[in-house]
């Protein structure tokens, strides 16, 4: 509008007064300020804001990458490093510091745990002469129902339920069958799992044959899938002709070793284990099927002398022969367990178990309670040792006295709770066996926790026909 204006009125000024005019005119026209300073500040602020909604994504992970860079970089440009697969010879071979002796203090003396003979002596090791051992359990008789005095025991769904995990393999021990079968006597009645055929713990003619043949044994299993199979180093060639190394899996460990390339040979072999397939378990809970192979040796091995358990989380270093003779044969023991590392009371072990969540503690409380209940002693020691054990490996001779308190340790487990370490002691105790002066030994594994040292055990001292002596 101010424009229309100005185009349609004219000025007609003379040339003499258009300086004069022209001057006044620029005195009275006010030249408005412009804020320069604050309107370039805002252009620069709306600039800045532009480029953070366009970059925002960069701006924020800019610094993690400068942080990432920082940190790798001195890594930038050396040798990746190449992971190599362990070969047996050369684990055979080079035993880095596993040669190094164990050490334990024994009345203020720091002692080897396993003194073990060295590999050349131990080439030349023979079984000792199958000598009466002079203990008070002559003969074991294991009830099943093929035999008719006990097949009216009980008949039992192979099923497990909540009431109780007795079942066909098992066989339904009574509570006054558990109290008589504490008893002592030179013939000893006790129900040891394979109670009847169709009890589950199926396995192969094949294996059956080959494991009868088994005068000395190192067994260990994984059922549910489990552990990877570890194999044994330093082994002297004595051993491995003389001592059966049997793993006992199930179909669906089979099925997830072979699927990481671990797959059984035409031998029945994986490096120097016989892998036996074990078919129709007879517990749903796989810890009390892993009980069988750890606890039922003389059932397994019906013909064995000796047996070393290893539990599937640890690998057996020492030499078998070499650990017979250290823990059995110099000392004249028939059953060696490693020392528990924690704890020595049965009743503060329960605690921590309960507290661990490796058992429910109603199931612990009635176990408890029984042993309460059958006067079992808070004992923290037998004679000077640890009366807690903890089992990841076990080292015996298959004697009548050792195989009934194996059966009776087992038939605890299935009772109460599968926590094999509450059960041992009291077993101990109630057998009322003289046990013989203890020496501590180191357990012959590598566990991923510290060495355990072993406690030879249940060692009635054995009377030679030659000597009439111990």
């Amino acid at each position: 509008m101010a424009s229309s204006m100005l185009n349609s009125i004219s000025i007609s000024v003379s040339d003499d007064e258009s300086d004069e005019i022209a001057g006044r005119m620029r005195v009275r026209v006010r030249k408005k300020r412009k804020r320069l300073g604050f309107r370039a500040r805002s252009d620069a602020v709306r600039r800045i804001v532009r480029m953070i909604v366009r970059y925002w994504p960069l701006l924020i992970f800019m610094p993690a990458i400068l942080i990432l860079l920082f940190f790798e970089l001195p890594s930038i440009g050396s040798k990746p490093e190449v992971k190599q697969v362990p070969d047996l010879a050369v684990e055979k071979e080079n035993m880095g510091n596993l040669d190094r002796p164990r050490t334990r203090m024994v009345n203020g003396v720091r002692e080897p745990c396993l003194k073990i003979l060295p590999p050349e002596e131990i080439q030349h090791l023979e079984f000792p002469i199958d000598v009466e051992p002079n203990s008070p359990v002559k003969r074991v008789v294991y009830k099943s129902d093929g035999d008719k005095s006990f097949a009216s025991i009980s008949v039992l769904s192979q099923q497990y339920t909540e009431a109780t995990r007795f079942n066909l393999f098992t066989g339904n021990q009574t509570l006054h069958e558990r109290k008589e079968s504490f008893k002592v006597n030179e013939t000893a009645v006790v129900n040891c799992g394979f109670y009847s055929e169709r009890g589950g713990f199926e396995i192969s003619d094949e294996d059956k044959s080959y494991m009868r043949t088994c005068k000395a044994v190192v067994s260990t299993c994984a059922f549910g899938g489990g552990d990877d199979l570890h194999q044994p180093i330093g082994m002297t060639e004595a051993s491995l002709r003389k001592v059966c190394f049997v793993a006992f899996w199930d179909e669906i460990t089979r099925s997830a070793q072979e699927a990481e390339g671990n797959s059984i040979g035409k031998d029945c072999m994986i490096g120097y284990w016989r892998v036996v397939v074990v078919r129709n378990l007879p517990f749903s809970d796989q810890r009390l099927n892993g009980k069988i192979p750890k606890m039922l040796a003389n059932r397994l091995f019906p013909q064995a002398r000796y047996s070393i358990w290893v539990d599937s989380k640890s690998q057996l270093r020492r030499d078998p022969l070499g650990v017979f003779e250290a823990l059995l044969w110099r000392t004249n023991s028939v059953l060696a367990l490693s020392e528990h590392g924690a704890r020595s009371s049965v009743y503060d072990e329960a605690k921590a178990v309960v507290k661990k969540h490796k058992a429910t503690p109603e199931e612990v409380d009635v176990q408890m309670t029984q042993y309460h209940h059958d006067g079992f002693p808070d004992n923290k020691r037998f004679n000077g040792k640890k009366a807690l054990c903890e089992a990841s490996v076990i080292v015996r001779e298959h004697t009548p006295l050792t195989n009934l308190f194996m059966c009776l340790w087992f038939n605890e487990v299935v009772r109460f709770t599968s926590r094999d370490q509450l059960s041992f002691p009291y077993v101990l105790w109630r057998l009322k066996v003289q046990t013989k002066s203890l020496r501590a030994r180191c357990s012959p594994v590598k566990r991923e926790k510290k060495n355990r040292c072993m406690c030879s055990i249940l060692g009635p001292p054995r009377v030679s026909p030659a000597s009439g002596s111990t």
